[in-house]
This record gives structure tokens, sequence and C-alpha cells, in this order.
């Protein structure tokens, strides 16, 4: 079976406001932001980025009670925000406060 598992520590920049979705799920729509030093080609290097995310039921609840600036390990997969958009997105299936 092929993989798609991303595991990343950042900072809850920003989230809109809860929703549900058509079949009455909890839904909510996010953005993290990350710096780190990471190692490449035996070099070190800085890395930094934003990445939307989405997260549905129980942990769309638990994130939507988070304020901005809230540092986490975010736990989950990228799929493609639409049918028709290129543009990624982290659906995240589990989290845990730093």
């Amino acid at each position: 079976m092929a993989r798609n598992q991303v595991v990343l520590t950042g900072t809850l920049v920003e989230r809109d406001e809860p929703r549900l979705t058509p079949s009455g799920l909890p839904a909510l729509n996010f953005r993290i932001g990350h710096a780190s030093e990471q190692l490449e080609a035996g070099m070190s290097r800085n890395v930094a980025l934003e990445i939307d995310g989405v997260a549905l039921g129980e942990v769309a609840e638990r994130l939507g009670r988070l304020a901005p600036g809230v540092e986490c390990r975010f736990a989950g997969f990228l799929a493609q925000k639409s049918r028709l958009s290129r543009h990624n997105v982290l659906h995240v299936t589990n989290f845990e406060l730093n």
C-alpha cells in the first residue's frame, strides 16, 4: 500500500470559524507555520513554510478551541484542495500541543 503520512511541528497561524460539512460533520480550515534547521546533503539549511490545513470531526472541534500562536505537532496526510486544484492541503488527523 502506498504511504502518505506527514508529521509537522508548527504554529497555528490562523484559523477560520468552525463550520459543518453538508453531512453535518464539524470542519475547520487553518494555516500552519513552520521554521526549523534541517540537514540536507550534509549541510545545514534553514527552512520556513506555511501550509493550509483542514480537520474534520473531533479533531476539528479540538483545534477550533485553540488560539492562533499555539505550537503543536500535527499529523495527517496531504491531498489536493479539490479535484480541479493543484494546491495541496494537510489533512490533520491528530495533533498534540507542544
